[in-house]
């Protein structure tokens, strides 16, 4: 069986779990999060810890119920405590604005890049050369980061571009004569 899948999820407070049918719903104080459930995994919820088993004993059971313990645990956090990724913005007259469900960005275009933010995701802009991307929906919120990364990724003679705050760029060396 799969090792991740053993590990029963507790849940943490403020956090409830329906299971109807074959859809898993999690509701918590950040809001209500579903995902369809995989007929291959059964889920039962034993006073405040969820545990996942394949139904069967076949090879894609065992995958399943590992990828689904992730998926629903990734749910309990994130309508818990919620996923945040940042993004840094290293270049001359780069900027990003907040506004509303927009995220105005300056990355030395002719135009101005305009990116729409999806339902649960909103974006933060601390300072203009900085950008958080939250939301309770841990895929939403990487895609969304990914995407606005996308539009000027950092290049590898100077480093300029959007990259994650954690993100080390490596600097080639120019080229000599």
């Amino acid at each position: 069986m799969s090792r991740v899948g053993k590990s029963p999820i507790t849940l943490l407070q403020g956090a409830e779990v329906a299971i109807k049918g074959d859809v898993i719903t999690v509701k918590g104080p950040l809001g209500t999060i579903s995902q369809p459930a995989n007929k291959l995994v059964s889920l039962t919820n034993e006073s405040g810890t969820l545990k996942l088993a394949p139904t069967d004993a076949s090879r894609e059971a065992n995958a399943m119920s590992g990828t689904m313990r992730a998926l629903v645990a990734n749910m309990v956090q994130g309508v818990t405590k919620g996923f945040e990724r940042k993004l840094t913005l290293v270049g001359v007259g780069y900027r990003a604005q907040a506004q509303g469900d927009k995220l105005n960005l300056s990355l030395g275009f002719s135009h101005p890049v305009v990116h729409q933010m999806p339902e649960g995701v909103k974006a933060e802009t601390p300072s203009q050369t900085e950008i958080v991307i939250k939301g309770i929906d841990k895929q939403k919120v990487g895609q969304t980061a990914a995407e606005v990364r996308g539009y000027r990724p950092p290049e590898p003679y100077k480093g300029k571009g959007v990259r994650y705050s954690d993100e080390v760029v490596i600097l080639k060396e120019t080229k000599k004569k």
